[in-house]
């Protein structure tokens, strides 16, 4: 069995970070280690409170990780603080190595900050040019530029490419917070052509699809897909969970 570990926080309701993670590896039949970053309190409409763990401890939980089996891949999802962020960073291995996906989790769905503005530059300067692929959603694309949302596809992969000269090997742009019948997710790499992953937009939210997107693809490379076929069955993955999930 590929084994990945997940970087991650807790979710005391379940519907999305560490718990999200895990439930959508089980489904994929890959094993999963896991460090947590942070525990928080939240409901589905709420978050009430946010507990960053020590830097050490993240240090630790990531080095004991990587010398219990081989990891296939490694997913990043929040991470609290600069701190923390920074503790990460040191304790990876080169993606050269071990490929990795980041999430990059700036706000709950319910509007609460999960990463602080020390947190959002150790992530630009440290975790960005170690990422095989970044994985952010429109308003996220956003944030980490500094910039107005993408209000069109070309702008959207405008903003898609500035992403990628910050250092990630890929960025995959996820268009859920778009506009249309189709949420289309743009994925970007270097000196290839943009390739479109379409699917039909539902009316419901679902908590932690972007959780289960970037655990589904680290999956998918664990197991030795190409970036994209990790990325395609990722998304076919958040497809199954929109029709499972009521």
């Amino acid at each position: 069995m590929t084994a990945v570990l997940v970087v991650a926080g807790s979710d005391s309701s379940g519907g999305a970070g560490l718990a999200r993670d895990l439930y959508t590896l089980a489904r994929l039949e890959t094993r999963a280690l896991c460090a947590v970053t942070a525990v928080t309190a939240q409901s589905d409409t709420e978050m009430r409170a946010v507990h960053p763990m020590p830097p050490d401890l993240v240090r630790a939980q990531i080095a004991a990780a990587l010398a219990t089996t081989r990891i296939g891949a490694i997913k990043i999802g929040m991470l609290a603080t600069g701190a923390v962020a920074l503790a990460v960073a040191a304790s990876l291995p080169p993606r050269e190595q071990v490929p990795m996906v980041l999430d990059p989790v700036l706000r709950s769905s319910s509007g609460g900050a999960l990463l602080d503005e020390a947190g959002r530059e150790a992530l630009t300067q440290e975790l960005l040019p170690r990422a095989t692929l970044l994985t952010p959603n429109i308003p996220e694309i956003a944030s980490l530029l500094g910039t107005a949302v993408a209000g069109t596809e070309a702008e959207l992969i405008e903003q898609g490419r500035a992403l990628l000269a910050l250092g990630p090997r890929a960025v995959l742009a996820k268009g859920g917070h778009g506009r249309g019948d189709e949420a289309v997710d743009l994925l970007l790499v270097e000196g290839q052509p943009v390739r479109r992953l379409s699917s039909p937009r539902s009316a419901r939210t679902v908590r932690g699809t972007g959780c289960a997107l970037a655990s589904a693809i680290a999956a998918g490379l664990a197991a030795d897909l190409s970036l994209e076929e990790a990325c395609v069955r990722g998304k076919q993955h958040l497809v199954e969970l929109f029709q499972k999930e009521v």
